[in-house]
């Protein structure tokens, strides 16, 4: 079996078993990229992405399956950071390879059973939609694996996370990764690990490195720091 992988223009034939499940043409947008375009049937209706988000961040996350525990967690889990999402402008958009009336039956399920009402749309992805957005991994089968991409107002891909079925994403990551991209367009600055509860600088943020020797010389006594190329401060 053939499969084309177009990661980032760039194309490359790649031989496969013919026991992958999986053919066709695999494409990843990178971070930097625009959103591909997409025509999609949602629980909520048509959408067009990344038309539809213009204006608005918004986090697009894919499931294996419906009925699955492992994604029923998860959409619990960021149903329930909504409030938080909503409060930095974010849409929250789901996705898998199931058809519509299997998102409708699980999410009415997940209102009666656990008393949660999903409020965000989930996508009926066809084969052509998942693998526009590198969902269908030749060695993983035919469902989608899991993935996160977050896209800002400009409908830039800002950050993509893969994910192997086996292991559920922790919402409050994701989360923080929004309030960090946010808080960089804004100011300029960059976030150190674990932000904003780094060990060494708290909840300060990284100023970017000066880039002369003439700025290189006063940076100290600007900011805080280690050294000239380290300096962070508060916001």
């Amino acid at each position: 079996m053939q499969a084309t992988f177009n990661i980032g223009g760039i194309k490359e034939e790649i031989s496969k078993d013919s026991g992958s499940g999986c053919c066709g043409e695999f494409t990843m947008p990178l971070l930097g990229d625009d959103f591909p375009s997409l025509n999609v049937q949602t629980t909520q209706g048509a959408m067009k992405l990344p038309d539809d988000m213009k204006g608005s961040w918004f986090v697009l996350f894919s499931h294996p399956a419906d009925f699955t525990p492992v994604c029923t967690t998860e959409f619990v889990g960021f149903q329930k950071l909504m409030p938080e999402f909503d409060k930095l402008g974010v849409k929250l958009i789901g996705l898998s390879v199931d058809q519509v009336f299997s998102h409708i039956k699980w999410i009415e399920w997940i209102k009666e059973k656990l008393g949660v009402e999903i409020t965000f749309p989930v996508i009926a992805a066809n084969d052509s939609v998942a693998n526009s957005l590198g969902l269908l991994h030749p060695g993983k089968g035919t469902n989608t694996v899991r993935a996160v991409f977050i896209v800002d107002p400009n409908s830039k891909v800002r950050l993509v996370l893969y994910y192997p079925q086996e292991a559920g994403r922790n919402m409050e990551e994701i989360l923080r990764v929004v309030k960090a991209l946010q808080v960089s367009d804004k100011n300029g600055v960059a976030m150190p690990c674990n932000w904003p509860n780094n060990d060494l600088i708290k909840d300060h943020v990284i100023i970017p490195p000066a880039s002369n020797v003439k700025d290189a010389a006063k940076r100290l006594k600007e900011y805080e720091g280690y050294d000239w190329w380290f300096c962070h401060k508060g916001l």
